[in-house]
């Protein structure tokens, strides 16, 4: 009796899935894979949460489906998202020591302040640098200091829906001077209404 296809690619999946059963017999935490899904044991899986430079909150799936949060939409069957603008540029000199990420004791209250004061709905954290460092050590100097005043943020409550390092790539001054480069390391806060 001959096989269907559909029974033969239920077959090879239920192959494919067993060696990761057993393996997962060892370890409860452990990964079961079948083709292009991926289940935890014991976890709940939460969607990653992004939102673009229009304000749109995204949600992405492990396996690369990807959607809007907004169900709301306009005319041309777009999301209609939030509207955004930065409402806080923190001057990083006043929070973190030279080549550092970590916020002073000072600085961590005054930043839990501001998210405790904060009405907006959502928040993207933004770190920028001056150019006085190799660009590759910018980009992650001003991302860790982007993350540790988002660290903050949530632990006050903020829905921090992004955090990003952009390095030097976005001087809001000129790096040619001590107050443009001054201005330029700061981290921004985007907020979400």
């Amino acid at each position: 009796m001959a096989l269907s296809a559909l029974a033969l690619t239920a077959l090879a999946c239920l192959s494919a899935a067993v060696p990761a059963a057993a393996a997962g017999a060892e370890n409860k935490d452990a990964f079961i894979s079948t083709q292009n899904t991926r289940t935890i044991r014991g976890e709940q899986y939460i969607p990653g949460i992004w939102v673009d430079p229009d304000g749109c909150e995204h949600w992405v799936m492990d396996d690369g489906v990807e959607g809007y949060m907004d169900p709301h939409l306009d005319r041309k069957g777009m999301p209609v998202c939030r509207r955004s603008n930065t409402c806080g540029v923190m001057n990083t000199d006043q929070f973190f020591a030279t080549d550092s990420y970590k916020i002073s004791r000072a600085g961590q209250q005054r930043i839990a302040d501001f998210f405790r004061s904060s009405s907006a709905i959502g928040y993207v954290i933004a770190g920028h640098t001056d150019s006085r460092a190799s660009d590759d050590y910018n980009i992650k100097l001003s991302y860790n200091r982007a993350l540790a005043v988002a660290r903050i943020a949530r632990s006050v409550g903020a829905n921090i829906t992004d955090v990003r390092g952009f390095g030097e790539r976005m001087p809001v001054a000129s790096n040619a001077t001590t107050e443009g480069m001054a201005k330029n390391r700061r981290v921004e806060v985007i907020c979400f209404q």
